[in-house]
């Protein structure tokens, strides 16, 4: 079998909490496509717990957040007929995100989370749909915004905290 690209492999500044790969006490989340959806398995840990055996939500939205922001990523490109890691490269940021806890998500397996793309508006505006699936169900479901706010081929449209001079690519 053959392994996965990685969304996040792609992205420069590893440094996030949610998905980066050179953060120590990150999530590290990692992101594919599978068809037309963008998935993701993540097995928590002890300390990802919110109650006994049970998943914090606030964990819960921080994969949720990553995927959805390397799916929009992953999507402008393809929706662009080129490869990840191929020039110019884009960094979202989170307009909303709106999440609906169905159930509990237990700890004792890996959860999937499966997110795709349900509008863009102006190539700068993404929304996608996200569901969260653990123990045999899907325990939570979330509409998130993603706004593209920075291009490597145009970064004078960028705010200033995104300039190419504060932050290099990995």
């Amino acid at each position: 079998m053959t392994q996965p690209q990685y969304f996040q492999a792609y992205m420069p500044d590893q440094i996030c909490f949610g998905c980066g790969r050179e953060n120590p006490d990150g999530l590290h989340v990692q992101s594919f496509w599978q068809g037309n959806e963008a998935v993701c398995f993540w097995q928590p840990q002890a300390a990802h717990q919110g109650w006994p055996g049970i998943t914090c939500g606030g964990i819960i939205a921080t994969l949720i957040d990553c995927h959805c922001m390397a799916t929009a990523m992953a999507t402008a490109i393809r929706d662009e007929h080129r490869s990840l890691g191929s020039e110019p490269y884009y960094r979202f940021a989170t307009g909303s995100l709106y999440i609906r806890y169905l159930q509990p998500t237990p700890m004792d397996g890996s959860l999937e989370l499966r997110a795709y793309v349900t509008d863009i508006k102006d190539r700068r505006k993404y929304t996608l749909a996200c569901d969260l699936f653990a123990g045999g169900g899907k325990t939570v479901e979330a509409e998130v915004i993603a706004f593209l706010v920075y291009r490597s081929d145009h970064p004078e449209l960028a705010s200033p905290h995104f300039h190419e001079k504060n932050h290099h690519r990995s």
